[in-house]
């Protein structure tokens, strides 16, 4: 076969993560059903909803069908490319004023025929075999793309659910101060009516409490948006999400140990590496392909069958006699001259498309390697945001009940009031959106990390109702089993996937 024979493009890749504060240990993950960890039953369930439901993931694995068929189709091609059987009837009258007319000769005549006719192009060069390497790296490209989706549709599931969480904590923290906040109302407008402050202090609560109040309704519609989004994600309708979900609770909680491996495990954990090293397999063939085509093409060409007409005392009830049969075999050659570069620009622009892939395969090491070393830093620094926070919410509260005692003792105007409230809710905000923010950078770690697609490990990529769909409309032959659907693991089953045909 010309053309390059395809190996894994070099990469830079770090023997080791940046150390962080808070650095996290180098081991592997424990399990890679990373939701797990998280001990919330609520959370499992919605993924493993997602994973049977998630119309985005469902077209992913029908495309890898599609793929596994295009592959059939180009093993197909090692075979006889031209193959026919071939049957006519003639009945002609030919004109006996005719220049050609011989007289006395017979005028009509009938004529049948039937026979078997093939051609076949031999790959000599390697043409048809490096299109079928091409077509086996789209199909296992496709497969390596069913799983990058699982694991955006995981985290996605995961980040959607920790913001409704979230949500739900900043509405409950709203609604807290606006407890507070009216207490505070409550008391100005007591000491007003006693005539010991002045209706400054009463509409400065009244303001304060409007504007918690008014934060209500715009938390309250980015959680139906989040809500919405996960309807989506889960396949359904947006009805059957709060029933789901249930009533509020508290957001997932991080578990305490985190392994994050090292640098070198992408290449073997994330799909999307693997997809690229996919693509790059995919062009290397390309490149054969196009190479072979500046070589002669050495055919194969022949007909055998049976011909009988009712002239020269025969007749067309002669037409099975082993008389009648007629044979033409024999081999051909095409050579490619005078294309005006046509076949050779053909070759320099697929190598072309090849280096491009290796870099993009070299690209999508570096960003797997920039987003892993980006979800630590966000994971760990959000763990430090929590702590900061929580002692300065332990604060705020505090300052608002001594403000509020200095109010009432008169010590002090209502704006120490004001300003304590101010700052509590603000900080508790805070603090709601940083504790959310640490399962979130989790998350966002293990996908970066390539966890979430060994869920699908034991199962097919397409539901069996979408198969039964399929079947019904197409013949798939053995096409729609589970097993034509990954890489084969042993040599001859690989054999049998690539060269022999699926009928």
């Amino acid at each position: 076969m010309v053309g390059p024979d395809f190996s894994t493009p070099p990469s830079s890749i770090a023997a080791s993560y940046q150390p962080v504060e808070g650095e996290l240990p180098a081991g592997a993950l424990a399990d890679p059903q990373w939701w797990r960890g998280f001990n919330d039953p609520v959370l499992d369930h919605l993924i493993d909803l997602a994973y049977r439901n998630n119309l985005t993931l469902q077209i992913a694995g029908v495309r890898v069908l599609q793929a596994r068929a295009q592959l059939a189709a180009a093993a197909g091609e090692l075979y006889p490319q031209q193959q026919a059987i071939t049957g006519a009837y003639t009945d002609s009258l030919q004109s006996k004023n005719a220049p050609g007319y011989v007289p006395g000769s017979q005028a009509h005549i009938q004529t049948a025929q039937i026979g078997l006719s093939a051609s076949w192009e031999l790959d000599f060069w390697g043409k048809y075999r490096r299109a079928i390497q091409a077509q086996d790296a789209v199909f296992l490209g496709s497969i390596d793309a069913y799983d990058a989706a699982l694991v955006s549709l995981t985290s996605a599931v995961a980040q959607t659910y920790i913001a409704i969480r979230t949500l739900q904590q900043q509405i409950a923290v709203a609604q807290a101060n606006i407890g507070v906040q009216t207490d505070s109302l409550r008391i100005a407008t007591v000491q007003f009516n006693s005539g010991q402050t002045s209706q400054l202090d009463v509409e400065q609560a009244q303001t304060q409490l409007s504007l918690t109040e008014a934060s209500l309704p715009s938390l309250k519609a980015q959680l139906v948006a989040q809500q919405d989004a996960l309807a989506v994600l889960l396949g359904l309708t947006p009805d059957k999400i709060v029933p789901l979900l249930g009533p509020p609770a508290p957001m997932p909680i991080a578990p305490a140990a985190v392994a994050i491996g090292i640098p070198k495990d992408l290449l073997r954990l994330r799909p999307d590496v693997k997809q690229a090293e996919q693509q790059a397999a995919e062009q290397s063939a390309m490149l054969g392909v196009a190479k072979a085509q500046l070589y002669p093409a050495f055919s194969l060409s022949g007909s055998f069958g049976f011909e009988a007409g009712d002239t020269h005392g025969s007749s067309l009830g002669d037409l099975f006699k082993w008389s009648s049969h007629t044979v033409s075999i024999g081999p051909s050659v095409q050579i490619p001259i005078f294309n005006y570069g046509q076949l050779t620009n053909q070759v320099r622009a697929q190598d072309a498309a090849f280096e491009q892939s290796i870099l993009n395969y070299q690209n999508v090491v570096l960003q797997a390697q920039q987003e892993v070393q980006d979800a630590i830093a966000a994971y760990v620094e959000a763990g430090n945001t929590v702590s900061r926070l929580n002692a300065a919410n332990a604060s705020a509260q505090q300052s608002t009940r001594l403000a509020m005692i200095r109010y009432v003792d008169g010590a002090s105007d209502y704006t120490t009031v004001l300003n304590a409230e101010q700052a509590q809710l603000q900080v508790q905000n805070s603090l709601a959106q940083a504790q959310g923010a640490v399962p979130t950078a989790l998350v966002q770690l293990y996908a970066a990390l390539g966890g979430g697609w060994q869920i699908a490990q034991g199962h097919d990529v397409v539901p069996d109702s979408i198969k039964a769909d399929m079947q019904k409309r197409t013949n798939w032959g053995g096409l729609l089993t589970p097993q034509a659907h990954s890489a084969p693991t042993t040599p001859g089953a690989q054999t049998r996937q690539l060269y022999v045909p699926s009928w």
